[in-house]
């Protein structure tokens, strides 16, 4: 049965796997919590006043991608496509993709279901003759999209680098997902963010105001409210490394003191210098992003980057299977 609580004088219900997710998270070595559970109302707002930081280059290099293949993408993808936005967020960069392709529908699909409906309604007063279908859904999961587009040729949209944010396994799992959902002769614009030097990385998740931090420390207070949690947030710390190993930022949550508290009703401590892993974001090199894609089945077709080589898009196809010799 679903937990319920009370927020802001309205009864709340606490997801189920968000539970699961922390108290499993929690209880393993190393502690880690899947940065999916980043994005509740505040941590949405949160995400989208990062993209504008000086030092979070992704957003404006890929804005400005955008802007210069979306014609050639039109070309290759052609007119009536619907596009599926996978983790739509604020859909800030779909506008420049819709106005290029001349689609049938539009369905931004994203776990944060407030923050989906209002942007849903930007699209659509920005848009007025095209479809907004917008789907409250975790799209790590296979999907059964709306009927209304099962005949429609399908543009998977998957900007922002969010592919990065999961282990290799996970991101070909994740690719195979979205090729099942969206079907054979579907095509899939996704952002990857390159490998760089750390002086350039490093600031891009620990800005000096300190808004990164916040959004990693909004996680725990997430928890406080939805979990019935007593973890005194002021205790931690927003922490950002690049790990060289394995080409990625890693995001961590680090306790200041020896501290002892309650989630769900469960005890748990930490101890002083010990972390919570909230994130990872994996950077590609060009030849890594292909084989990544062809591992998840999509063949890459195009491809562009900026000047400075620090972000790429690729247009990649689900093709059918060719039997092996």
């Amino acid at each position: 049965m679903l937990k319920q609580e009370i927020e802001d004088g309205c009864m709340t219900l606490a997801d189920p796997a968000f539970r699961a997710d922390v108290l499993r998270g929690c209880t393993q070595v190393p502690r880690a919590i899947p940065a999916r559970w980043f994005y509740d109302r505040r941590g949405s707002e949160l995400f989208e006043a990062i993209t504008d930081l000086p030092e979070y280059y992704p957003t404006r290099t890929e804005s400005a991608l955008l802007a210069e293949c979306c014609p050639e993408v039109a070309q290759a993808v052609g007119p009536g496509r619907a596009v599926i936005e996978f983790g739509s967020g604020s859909s800030t960069k779909t506008p420049t993709l819709l106005r290029a392709i001349a689609p049938s529908a539009y369905v931004p699909i994203d776990i944060s279901g407030d923050f989906l409906r209002e942007s849903s309604a930007t699209i659509s007063r920005a848009f007025p003759d095209l479809l907004v279908l917008p789907f409250e859904a975790d799209f790590m999961a296979p999907l059964t999209l709306p009927r209304t587009i099962e005949d429609a040729p399908k543009l998977g949209f998957f900007p922002g680098s969010t592919i990065g944010n999961m282990t290799p396994k996970m991101a070909v799992d994740l690719l195979r997902t979205m090729r099942q959902s969206l079907g054979q002769g579907a095509m899939l614009l996704i952002g990857m963010d390159r490998i760089k030097d750390p002086d350039i990385l490093v600031p891009a998740y620990d800005d000096a105001a300190g808004v990164t931090a916040a959004f990693n420390l909004n996680l725990l207070t997430r928890i406080n409210r939805e979990l019935a949690g007593t973890i005194p947030v002021e205790s931690f710390r927003h922490r950002a490394i690049w790990n060289d190993d394995r080409a990625r930022i890693e995001m961590h949550l680090e306790a200041t003191a020896d501290l002892g508290f309650t989630i769900d009703g469960q005890d748990f401590t930490i101890g002083a210098g010990e972390t919570i892993h909230t994130e990872n974001s994996h950077k590609y090199g060009a030849r890594d992003a292909r084989i990544l894609l062809r591992s998840g089945g999509w063949t890459p077709v195009a491809e562009w980057t900026d000047p400075q080589r620090l972000f790429a898009i690729y247009l990649a196809e689900a093709q059918a299977e060719r039997p092996a010799p």
